[in-house]
């Protein structure tokens, strides 16, 4: 078993173990000098210096950091593979041993890929099938049993995004993604890179760096496939400031945990269209382009009913202090849309959530999983400046449907995404002036069922079924049916 016996990571024979690893992983890749050989070379060649210093005396806190920092960037930089929730233990390879070692001494790692596909067996002007996929890689370093400080940590996630959209080249119409794993850029993007410090015995926790601000409010899990029941749902909506993963930007979290109830946090998140742009995907910076702060804040109650129902409700808002440009009326007040002319613009946005998600049934045993669970998601935005001005969705969960497959689950859930009535009376305007413009944008309804087959430790597949009523909120447009595939798998 790799490392075993190996007392403490800045051990010499834990430095050279992963030397070692890496010659062994550089012997089965040769092919000529290629980005994943240079870098496997680059990490041995900062092992190689680590082990030198130890030879030469014991390594300060400094020097080992550094060393292990500088290996995770290189070992995420090496690799392309990720989802949009945070990685579960159960889905996930132990390779034998080595992944627990490294954890025990401070260094952990993640390697996830996701793909989805999908055919409109319905709707769209095309039957077609599509594919998009993400690659993510992970590392968690634990800065207490590294160099010693206490209950602190650091997060480095590198991801990929790949493939085509459905939505677009079938011309579904949908305003939902039918794929939730496409968007934000097909590129490699600086996902996460933040430090975590706990203070008071967990009590007050503080994170700051950069990171997606719907890893920590409004955070919900992407088990479906359309993007309406995927994710922080404020960022499916506000998308022109409120980033979802896989962009990161520079922010900090300040949270709170209130003994007996659950915990209150707030947060600060720049805002930066540039962040966008697929030749800043890999820019640690700060790009030039910001335009203000989006400042959420969520109260979080964690009730546990019967002492074996747990319970998550979050009651969140945000303010956004950039100005943005009325949904609808220019600075005459007439329809912009008619009348042309410059937008009247808002200073700020608002908006507001909810997120709730509880178990239903008592597990059988003691720390079993199975069962029926709900959840209810809605967001509210500011209906001055919003195209989409609010989304609801409601669905439940139920583990080991089959007693031979404990570890199955499936997922049915219903969405309204709602389109600002402004626009919609704009837009009737509009049609009264040009009959052949397209119809009044209302409301689009979704449905979605999943069954997830957990064939191993490290892989599931989800094959499901969506349905999509008034794609895009217009009623003369056909509904969509469309069969997909969500296959997750980690490494």
């Amino acid at each position: 078993m790799p490392f075993a016996g190996v007392d403490t990571f800045s051990n010499r024979g834990a430095l050279e173990s992963a030397r070692r690893a890496c010659v062994r992983s550089l012997a089965t890749e040769r092919g000529g000098d290629s980005p994943l050989n240079l870098v496997q070379i680059g990490a041995v060649s900062l092992l190689n210096a680590a082990g030198r210093s130890r030879k030469s005396g014991e390594m300060s806190m400094i020097t080992k950091f550094v060393a292990c920092a500088a290996v995770s960037m290189l070992w995420c930089v090496a690799s392309r593979a990720g989802a949009p929730q945070p990685f579960s233990e159960d889905l996930t390879l132990d390779w034998g041993g080595f992944r627990t070692a490294l954890r025990d001494k401070g260094f952990d790692f993640h390697i996830g890929y996701i793909s989805e596909t999908g055919t409109n067996v319905r709707g769209g002007d095309k039957e077609l099938w599509r594919y998009a996929d993400q690659w993510t890689f992970a590392t968690t370093l634990d800065l207490q049993t590294l160099i010693g400080l206490k209950h602190a940590q650091f997060q480095i996630t590198i991801t990929d995004r790949n493939g085509r959209n459905l939505n677009n080249d079938a011309k579904l119409g949908s305003l939902e993604e039918v794929q939730e794993i496409y968007g934000r850029g097909q590129t490699w993007h600086w996902t996460e890179f933040w430090y975590d410090q706990q203070y008071l015995n967990g009590m007050l926790d503080w994170k700051v760096g950069r990171f997606s601000e719907g890893n920590d409010f409004a955070a919900f899990s992407c088990d479906f496939m359309n993007l309406t029941f995927c994710g922080a749902a404020p960022g499916n909506i506000a998308i022109s400031y409120w980033y979802n993963w896989p962009i990161g930007p520079w922010g900090t979290r300040l949270k709170a945990t209130l003994a007996n109830f659950g915990y209150v946090q707030l947060g600060a998140f720049e805002i930066n269209p540039s962040y966008l742009l697929t030749r800043n995907g890999l820019n640690l910076g700060d790009p030039a382009g910001g335009t203000g702060v989006v400042a959420p804040v969520e109260v979080g109650w964690l009730p546990r009913f019967f002492a074996a129902l747990d319970g998550s409700y979050k009651f969140g808002g945000w303010y956004n202090s950039s100005r943005a440009p009325d949904a609808v009326s220019n600075t005459m007040g007439q329809a912009l849309a008619l009348a042309g002319g410059q937008p009247l613009m808002h200073n700020g946005e608002y908006g507001a959530y909810i997120n709730f998600l509880q178990r239903l049934t008592v597990p059988p045993i003691a720390g079993s999983k199975k069962g029926l669970s709900a959840f209810l998601n809605a967001t509210f935005v500011d209906r001055r400046t919003a195209t989409i001005d609010n989304q609801i969705a409601t669905g439940i969960f139920y583990t080991g449907p089959i007693p031979s497959r404990p570890a199955d689950n499936i997922g049915i859930a219903v969405g309204r995404t709602h389109v600002n009535s402004r626009v919609a009376a704009m837009e009737a305007l509009n049609i009264a002036a040009s009959p052949d413009s397209p119809g009044v944008q209302r409301s689009e309804y979704v449905g979605e069922i999943f069954y997830c087959i957990h064939t191993a430790e490290w892989l599931e597949l989800r094959p499901n079924v969506q349905y999509i009523h008034q794609p895009g909120g217009i009623a003369q447009q056909k509904d969509d049916v469309i069969a997909g595939l969500k296959l997750a798998i980690n490494f």
